[in-house]
């Protein structure tokens, strides 16, 4: 086996993982009586739980950080991870997995118009197209083009949206991060830890452990969390170390077209031509996006 094929594999059983995300989430709020942003605490403190003690036997210094990251990772963990992954929950609530998945990937588009601003990177024609693109997949996808879509679902539609819009935040500053923190894990690990710390809050008056004695619940919830998050961004990361960053990402953009294909084969979700047409734009956006010569590019969010 070439070490391009071995990489793309790596990448294609990490994208997989990614993809069943909204599968779990869907299915665990469907089942049990779990509130999302309860859901996604659990979930975030799970994964920062196992990449803490991964982490202090594999690579500790990786752990280290200084007193003035601290304010960073209290707004990239605290305000951007924990409100993505809190809108991410209540997409999947209201829009379901195949149709949540698929929006969140109006990141691209979000994050070209952004960057130049943020980070000094340039608007080109190609990262134009691939707005124009995504957001126009995005209307598709969502059925925001109708007006009955607007009657029945406005808070999937807004809260769906927002997913892109926070996804792209959380990805610009992961982007910029990447220029001070030698490993992404140290960005990730903390990023969820802080982002645990303030959806815990959101706990106050709930009741976090509303799963009770499901031990078939938090098995889910703990695959959840260790799954498609750990195991999903590992073994992408695994996976630089074969392929280009950019092949490895185009790879990754495949993950909306695979939990469409899980939603509806093991949810009985359901998608008219018109949104897969839109995921299809949408898809399209991703890969514009990523081929950009001048892109720096990142992985995408633990958070899918």
């Amino acid at each position: 086996m070439t070490p391009r094929l071995k990489g793309a594999l790596i990448a294609l059983v990490g994208t997989t993982a990614w993809a069943t995300t909204g599968i779990f989430i869907s299915y665990l709020l469907t089942h049990y009586s779990l509130a999302p942003l309860t859901l996604a605490f659990w979930r975030d403190l799970i994964v920062a739980l196992t990449l803490l003690i991964g982490l202090a036997f594999i690579q500790p210094s990786a752990l280290r950080i200084e007193r003035r990251d601290i304010l960073f990772f209290l707004a990239y963990g605290s305000v951007g991870l924990a409100v993505f992954n809190g809108l991410w929950t209540y997409s999947v609530r209201f829009n379901g997995a195949a149709v949540a998945t698929v929006l969140v990937y109006c990141a691209p588009g979000f994050t070209a118009l952004l960057a130049p601003w943020l980070l000094r990177e340039p608007l080109t024609h190609r990262k134009l197209l691939a707005v124009a693109l995504s957001f126009g997949g995005c209307v598709l996808v969502a059925n925001a083009y109708t007006v009955a879509a607007w009657r029945v679902n406005p808070i999937g539609i807004v809260v769906g949206l927002g997913t892109g819009l926070a996804s792209a935040v959380y990805s610009l500053a992961g982007r910029w991060s990447s220029k001070r923190f030698a490993s992404s894990w140290t960005v990730t690990t903390y990023g969820f830890l802080f982002a645990a710390g303030a959806l815990a809050l959101t706990q106050i008056g709930q009741n976090p452990f509303s799963l009770g004695s499901a031990v078939d619940g938090w098995l889910i919830l703990a695959a959840l969390a260790i799954g498609p998050s750990v195991l999903g961004f590992g073994l992408y990361t695994l996976s630089l170390r074969y392929l280009q960053a950019s092949v490895a990402m185009l790879i990754a953009a495949l993950e909306p077209a695979f939990t469409a294909i899980m939603a509806v084969l093991l949810l009985a979700e359901r998608m008219a031509a018109p949104q897969w047409l839109g995921a299809a734009l949408v898809l399209t956006a991703a890969l514009l996006a990523q081929g950009e010569p001048q892109e720096i590019v990142s992985s995408p969010a633990v958070g899918d």
